[in-house]
This record gives structure tokens, sequence and C-alpha cells, in this order.
């Protein structure tokens, strides 16, 4: 089971240099219209030096819905410790995630994914999907799924990255 979760490790932090490269690449092309890629590279960017709880997420998703007031809480309590929580919704219509949101309000960063170029970097296996990424830009951990009983593990996951 360790060696699967490093290789998984291993797996998105390639995903990730793979993802900084493809936008780094294309961000040279000043005719380009900004795309959710690039989107969420720059706020990546813009929040360098943090923890970073990254989460995926869809309308359809009921386990979700579960998930946002915990974010909202996390990044509520630990946002002056440098921590950051960022979504990305993969509905396909907009209208669906909105829809969502006004009744699950996010009091974080959403970037919207309708083409799924982000989701299918990542090569989810479930929703929600949430990547620990710490100071170094490097994630440490990967979630399928949001489990009630484990809020308290995801929450100290948070706290050790926040110490080192």
């Amino acid at each position: 089971m360790f060696i699967q979760c490093i290789k998984q490790v291993s797996r998105i932090t390639l995903t990730l240099l793979f993802l900084l490269a493809s936008v780094s690449a294309s961000a040279d092309n000043s005719n380009a219209i900004p795309d959710s890629k690039a989107q969420l590279q720059q706020i990546l960017d813009d929040n360098k030096g943090k923890v970073i709880y990254l989460d995926f997420w869809a309308s359809w998703c009921i386990p979700c819905r579960k998930s946002f007031p915990w974010m909202n809480a996390m990044e509520a309590k630990y946002a002056g410790q440098g921590f950051k929580v960022i979504t990305v919704n993969v509905d396909v219509e907009k209208s669906l995630a909105l829809e969502f949101l006004q009744e699950n309000p996010a009091n974080f960063t959403v970037v919207y994914d309708p083409k799924g170029a982000i989701a299918k970097e990542f090569k989810l296996k479930g929703m929600p999907s949430s990547y620990m990424i710490n100071k170094l830009g490097k994630p440490v951990s990967a979630h399928v799924g949001f489990y009630n009983d484990k809020r308290a593990e995801y929450e100290a996951e948070i706290v050790k990255l926040l110490e080192e």
C-alpha cells in the first residue's frame, strides 16, 4: 500500500510538472485565450509557499456537498498560517456548477474546467479527488472521496504540512 501511495504521489508530481511546462509553453502565445490550465497555474503561482488543498468536484457529486462546509472551515481556520483551498469544477455546463454553489457556498477559489483539461492531466479516479500540495509546490498525498469520519485525519495532515 505504501509503495502504491509513493507511486501515486510520483505520478502526481510528474503530472504537475507536465502541467507547468505545458502552461509555460502556451503562455508565450499572446493571442491565446486563457484557459482553465492557465488560470489554475496563475492561482498556484500566486500562492507559492502555501500549503494547498487542490480539490476536484462536480455538481452531481453527493460527497462534494459534504466537503464544501469542511473546506470553508479549513480555509477560514488556517488561511492566516499559509493554507489555501483551490477547487476545480469539472461540469461541462457552468450553470450546473453555479447552481451547486448557490446551495453550497464556496469561500475559496473555484476554477472551472468544462473541457476537462486539468482533470485529464490528473487522471481522476472519483469525485471528489483532492491533492495536498506542500509549501514547495509538491503533491504529497491524494484522497478520493470525502468521508466525514476522516475530517480530523485530513485536518491533521494540513497542520503537519503547515508546521514543515
